[in-house]
């Protein structure tokens, strides 16, 4: 099948396409890449696990390696454990073999390879060991005779598939290369202290085409035309018979090519398959686990046909998906069932040609008695989910978020207005003491600040459980002539428009967060509101509607600014004030105090209306509450004032 290459050298990415298809990614991105050499040195020696911690210098977690893997130091006669080998602050040399993962640092390892493009350089090798992919034997033969003479001694040498049919004279050129490449690597370890970098592949034109190149290859593109003389000269014999352009259309390279849209789709768990089926891919910390299903796919003559038929085409496209997820580990299939014996070794068959060529060498281990295809494929890198995926900042990466029982019936403000208070804002106003901005408490008015408070998303759990209830009795009276009374005053907040499906409104509101969280880059200023825009709406509409909500807003302040003490304060934080009077004595209530997770809840309260009527309810009321205060230890300025009071 034709195959091309596509490199984008300045991003460090590179795709091999199959029929227009993205088959494989080669990204070298990250801090370590497999093949790094380093001068590191030894923090601790962990004789439980025969392992060891060592510093490379350029992370915070300490690459990890095994006593299996110390190489030449293992020679050491009479050494049982890696206490013996290794000990703290020893210099170690060292390559990466495992690029980090989650939580872990590097694998590392002591055995050091340095890949040619047909010959692989061991230095604390042994032997001469030919790529299993060399079928005939006479070939086999020529190149071993070959390694025995040049190997260098004290070291090994791995003949590569890509010698297959390769002149004596391209070989010894290559081993040349190698040899220079590790006497470049000595030299700097005796000049250098540890911990550093020795030796890295720099070039990336020349890994990928070193580490891909093959017989089906009909053209390579790269994004500029310095490049195409780099790639001629590497290809050498092969050049006549792949074509080397560069890139010159408007489009990006990777946009261009689809790499980017099939990273998109590989970051999904489903993939569809032709005939109607699909597979599900779910990976987890232990483990990869896909399932496969018909979906509807029903063109067959019998259920028997349509399962076969679906399990093969999932099966191509499974390994098509493991090499381009670049999937490593344990990895469970779940095919659809099948009762045929026949069928089942068939399926078997179809899936191991299929994997033949990955180059990971994934290993089928057997079909269970549950019918799951159980196999194991070498880690080489990161997988695609590490490179390109970031956890959900909704959900946290777990793909769901809670609704806890009794909760799903109620509708968050947010959901029901559009119009979310910036949190900044909120935290600003919330900062502002109910005394330093005038307000005042009036005998049978309001409490109330200039500032009008727009809706804001208050997660219903807060509102039904977060209320902390004050009520005391203060026979106090105070009065403040209009006049004193003054208005805070800020600038007006400035109108976002922010477009959520109903899906995000929806995790949005119920967690708390902030819509401007979808903006991109977030804005600098704190002062918003946001204005949510749902689907099939216009956003210049819906910020026109703010503005004339804002503008009402404001008109109603100034005339409640201008009311004097009873248009003063609403909005505050601060309790609202209830006065009832009775045979002279005035009983003031304060109100609850609701406390908000992230502004300030606005309450009013309208005032009562006396009723002499009623003047005895009001009585037996002022006297359940002297009982109160009889029953508690009485505070000497209450005394006071009630004797004033009296007289």
């Amino acid at each position: 099948m034709p195959q091309q290459i596509v490199i984008s050298e300045q991003l460090r990415i590179a795709a091999l396409l199959s029929d227009e298809r993205v088959d494989e990614l080669i990204v070298a991105q990250g801090r370590y890449q497999i093949g790094d050499v380093y001068l590191g040195t030894v923090e601790n020696v962990l004789p439980g696990i025969d392992a060891a911690f060592v510093n490379i210098g350029e992370s915070e977690k300490n690459g990890f390696i095994h006593v299996t893997d110390l190489g030449p130091l293992r020679l050491k006669k009479g050494a049982a454990g890696i206490t013996e080998l290794l000990e703290p602050r020893q210099q170690v040399l060292v390559q990466v073999m495992k690029e980090p993962t989650g939580s872990k640092g590097p694998r590392l390892t002591g055995n050091l390879a340095l890949p040619g493009r047909y010959l692989v350089l061991q230095p604390h090798g042994q032997g001469v060991n030919i790529s299993r992919r060399i079928n005939s034997e006479g070939e086999r033969n020529r190149l071993r005779a070959l390694g025995v003479l040049v190997k260098p001694p004290g070291a090994g040498l791995l003949i590569r598939t890509e010698a297959d049919g390769i002149s004596e004279d391209l070989l010894i050129d290559d081993l040349e290369v190698l040899l220079r490449q590790w006497e470049a690597i000595q030299q700097a370890a005796d000049n250098a202290l540890p911990p550093v970098l020795l030796n890295r592949d720099e070039d990336f034109i020349h890994r990928v085409l070193r580490d891909h190149v093959g017989p089906d290859l009909v053209r390579v593109v790269v994004n500029d035309a310095a490049a195409i003389e780099r790639v001629s000269s590497f290809l050498g014999q092969e050049g006549p018979n792949v074509l080397v352009e560069a890139h010159n259309e408007s489009t990006e390279l990777l946009e261009h090519y689809r790499v980017n849209a099939a990273i998109r789709d590989a970051l999904k768990p489903r993939v569809d398959l032709p005939s109607g089926g699909y597979v599900i891919i779910e990976p987890t910390e232990a483990l990869t686990v896909i399932d496969v299903n018909s979906g509807s796919f029903t063109r067959s003559a019998n259920a028997r046909q349509t399962v076969l038929w679906t399990n093969c085409e999932a099966a191509i496209e499974i390994a098509r998906q493991l090499k381009l997820r670049n999937i490593g580990g344990v990895i469970i299939i779940d095919f659809i069932d099948m009762e045929s014996r026949r069928d089942q070794l068939q399926l078997l068959e179809h899936f191991t040609a299929a994997v033949r060529d990955d180059a990971a060498r994934p290993q089928i281990a057997q079909l269970t008695e549950l019918g799951l295809v159980e196999l194991t494929r070498k880690r080489q890198g990161q997988n695609i989910y590490e490179l390109f995926g970031r956890a959900c900042p909704a959900c946290g990466g777990l793909g769901h978020v809670a609704v806890l029982p009794g909760k799903d019936l109620l509708q968050p403000l947010a959901m029901a207005t559009g119009l979310v208070r910036s949190a900044a804002a909120a935290r600003a106003e919330a900062q502002v003491p109910a005394d330093g901005g005038n307000g005042r408490r009036r005998r049978g008015g309001r409490i109330r600040t200039g500032a009008v408070e727009l809706p804001a998303h208050t997660p219903p759990s807060d509102v039904a459980n977060g209320v902390e209830s004050t009520t005391s009795v203060e026979p106090e009276r105070q009065e403040h002539s209009a006049s004193s009374e003054g208005v805070i005053r800020r600038q007006e907040p400035e109108l976002v428009a922010v477009p959520m499906d109903s899906g995000q409104e929806e995790v949005f509101a119920w967690l708390g967060l902030n819509p401007l969280l979808l903006i991109e880059p977030p804005p600098e200023n704190d002062n918003l509101l946001v204005r949510v825009v749902r689907p099939g709406e216009d956003a210049e509409s819906v910020l026109e509607e703010a503005r004339e909500q804002l503008s009402a807003s404001s008109n109603r302040r100034r005339r409640r600014g201008r009311g004097g003490g009873r248009g003063a304060g609403r909005g505050a934080p601060e309790a609202s004030v209830e006065t009832h009077s009775s045979n002279g004595t005035e009983v003031v209530v304060q109100q609850a105090k609701v406390v908000a997770k992230n502004e300030p809840l606005s309450v009013q309260i309208t005032p009562l209306e006396i009723d002499h009527s009623s003047s005895s309810a009001s009585v037996e009321t002022v006297s359940s509450i002297s009982e109160q205060q009889e029953s508690e230890p009485e505070d000497p300025r209450r005394r006071r004032r009630r004797s004033s009071a009296a007289g």
